[in-house]
């Protein structure tokens, strides 16, 4: 299994994943989570990877504006580090109600399959732009394993990221380092050469 086949099945294993992490929460949604966050909220912004492909299915863009998920990464990291999206996960968050674990299991219920139909022609409206689907679930993917892992971690729980999307995720890493010239110190880190410098991030 190759092509977006592979992107697709590797989706549907980050999703199912992070709804089994989910599910291990308890009674723990006001302990602390990532940042800012408590683990409701890390739950809510984790979710929106699932909510995302649904909203910009809806949203067909006209043409494309960002060719892969390496370039819709690089353009979006400023984003990503403002304080919207903080608040933006809070909101998410308070929306996934009274039964959240519920709540999360039905998104991914309703999503994956909705993913599983495409063919990865589909336009969609970004907030980097438009991109075809086939280029833009590799990014969520990538969100689901690296929040999933920080839930995880938040929970003390192991982080048994499934082998698919973790090599989807791990190879879009790469890209993404590649294209903004910081792949040396993540290769001699990941070889065991030498440590990682302080506040290292490919985004």
């Amino acid at each position: 299994m190759g092509g977006f086949a592979a992107e697709k099945e590797a989706f549907a294993q980050a999703a199912a994943w992070f709804v089994a992490v989910v599910g291990r929460v308890g009674g723990r949604w006001e302990s602390p989570g990532l940042g800012e966050w408590d683990v409701r909220a890390l739950v809510g912004h984790t979710s929106r990877s699932l909510l995302t492909v649904e909203a910009y299915l809806a949203a067909p863009a006209p043409a494309v504006e960002v060719d892969s998920a390496a370039e819709y990464l690089v353009a979006t990291s400023a984003i990503a580090a403002g304080p919207a999206v903080s608040e933006r996960g809070r909101a998410a968050g308070a929306a996934l109600g009274a039964g959240p674990a519920a709540e999360v299991a039905a998104v991914a219920a309703r999503v994956v399959p909705l993913v599983a139909a495409c063919d990865g022609s589909e336009l969609l409206t970004t907030i980097a732009g438009g991109m075809r689907l086939a280029d833009y679930l590799p990014t969520r993917t990538f969100e689901l394993v690296v929040h999933t892992a920080d839930l995880a971690a938040a929970l003390g729980v192991g982080a048994d990221v499934p082998p698919l999307p973790a090599a989807h995720a791990l190879a879009l890493v790469g890209q993404v380092a590649a294209a903004t010239g910081r792949a040396a110190p993540l290769l001699l880190a990941a070889t065991g050469r030498r440590p990682l410098p302080a506040g290292y991030t490919v985004l």
